[in-house]
């Protein structure tokens, strides 16, 4: 046997590992199914593998590091899944492009646009990536809070110094003055040339 598919039949549960000791399979589609849970690390087992189609099911967890193994792999399609962290990468798995990844809310990674954390340590595994756009991303609302106060306080400076400076004041004063009869002046003569 070097085909399977098993794609559009109401599937549901976990993949079996026995599937996975079929080591001569080309092509393996489980598409447009229910199956849950990790796509697992056995998939590496199966070395002749051209094509695999896991997309539209409801496979949670990262993708195995296994899957950069399959080196004849020339068709991938993981869209429309809950896949989450980082494409393993220096594989051809970033060879494939977005549509291969697609549907992936929390997955990151070239081809992807979303850039990820580098996890040195267990404890920023947790940590969500960031989105270029600023989705996920903390960095944004920390920036417009920044922006917004460095404004305030640019405004409130420039506003002091006019304030406390006679000579500033003065020249604020006279230029707002001068502003004030030259409205005066245009509105007089666009009305006059209405007439």
């Amino acid at each position: 046997m070097n085909l399977i598919d098993m794609s559009s039949n109401n599937l549901s549960g976990t993949i079996p590992v026995q599937m996975f000791s079929l080591f001569g399979l080309s092509s393996l589609n489980l598409s447009h199914n229910k199956l849950t849970g990790k796509i697992p690390n056995e998939i590496g087992n199966m070395k002749n593998l051209e094509s695999l189609d896991f997309s539209v099911n409801q496979f949670s967890g990262e993708i195995p590091q296994a899957l950069s193994k399959l080196s004849f792999l020339s068709y991938l399609n993981l869209s429309f899944n809950n896949l989450t962290g980082n494409i393993p990468s220096g594989t051809q798995l970033q060879g494939f492009g977005e549509l291969s990844y697609t549907g992936n809310s929390d997955l990151c990674g070239p081809p992807l646009t979303k850039v990820c954390f580098k996890l040195s340590d267990d404890k920023f595994k947790d940590r969500k990536p960031i989105n270029e756009d600023g989705d996920e991303s903390e960095f944004f609302p920390w920036f417009h809070i920044g922006l917004k106060s460095g404004f305030v306080a640019g405004f409130l400076g420039v506003f002091c110094v006019i304030l406390l400076n006679k000579k500033w004041r003065e020249t604020y004063v006279k230029s707002l003055n001068d502003l004030r009869d030259r409205l005066c002046v245009m509105v007089v003569n666009n009305i006059n040339s209405f007439r």
